[in-house]
């Protein structure tokens, strides 16, 4: 199966998984329509993304929205754009119901269409687990410096490089390498059930890509950009192993007696 079969197999699960994400307790959407204000960022998303109030903002892979969204609560004039015709959908009701205006626009984040225009944005924003979807980050960051207005900056927070390379489904809080850093082919999960909705039922196989930080950081380089601050923690904004433990709120950390890793970085870089 070449790279394009499995982008397409993972838009496809992405499209079931949407079903399934919409109503979870992992989202809340009903609480966040209730009250958007007490579902903000966390904190290392808002530092990250800092006053936005009066920006063009362009969110890269927004999934259903929620997040563009909360760059619209800000201040911001919000577009997401998602390769899923479902997402989409759900943004767009999600948007009306929750009073928030954004646009949202189905497309792939690596040949976006004419709907999001080239040099028209203050802000390109994107977050969790978007670029291991990804098997090239070329196209990508080619992406970002074409829609990034002159002297517009683009922001990313993302799990580390280096966590990839760990078992994430052994039950004892012992990390092992399990992955090699460097591994260029692609990864097959069988899915049941989704990260934010476990279950038993089978949905679809996911296909993703380790990228080290070299490549991240020179794809973004090559298409021109210039980075300006890189960040790391040793926080998460998920349980990537049963074991890891909630250190504050949104962000879990490992358990006690493990040495402190780097678990997510963020990064700011500016279109000259």
């Amino acid at each position: 199966m070449d790279a394009r079969a499995r982008m397409e197999a993972n838009r496809e699960l992405w499209q079931r998984w949407t079903a399934l994400h919409v109503p979870s307790d992992f989202y809340d959407v009903e609480g966040f329509i209730a009250d958007p204000a007490s579902r903000p960022f966390d904190r290392i998303i808002a530092e990250l993304v800092g006053d936005v109030a009066g920006q063009r903002a362009l969110h890269l892979q927004c999934h259903f929205g929620m997040d563009t969204l909360r760059l619209a609560q800000l201040g911001a004039v919000a577009t997401g754009l998602d390769f899923s015709p479902a997402a989409i959908v759900a943004a767009r009701e999600l948007s009306g119901r929750a009073g928030l205006p954004a646009t949202f626009i189905e497309g792939d984040v690596t040949t976006p269409p004419a709907e999001v225009p080239e040099a028209a944005f203050d802000l390109v924003f994107t977050s969790y687990g978007v670029i291991s979807w990804l098997p090239d980050l070329r196209p990508w960051a080619e992406t970002i410096a074409s829609r990034l207005a002159p002297g517009g900056v683009f922001k990313l927070a993302d799990s580390h490089p280096t966590l990839w390379v760990f078992d994430d489904e052994a039950d004892d809080p012992e990390l092992r390498v399990r992955y090699s850093y460097f591994g260029r082919d692609a990864l097959e999960w069988e899915e049941f059930g989704s990260y934010a909705a476990p279950g038993d039922e089978h949905v679809g196989t996911s296909h993703s890509w380790q990228h080290t930080f070299e490549e991240i950081v020179g794809a973004l380089v090559g298409a021109g950009l210039v980075i300006e601050e890189l960040r790391e923690f040793p926080l998460l904004a998920w349980k990537y192993t049963p074991a890891m433990v909630e250190r504050e709120p949104g962000l879990f950390g490992l358990p006690d007696g493990q040495p402190e890793l780097p678990l997510m970085f963020t990064l700011t870089a500016r279109r000259p």
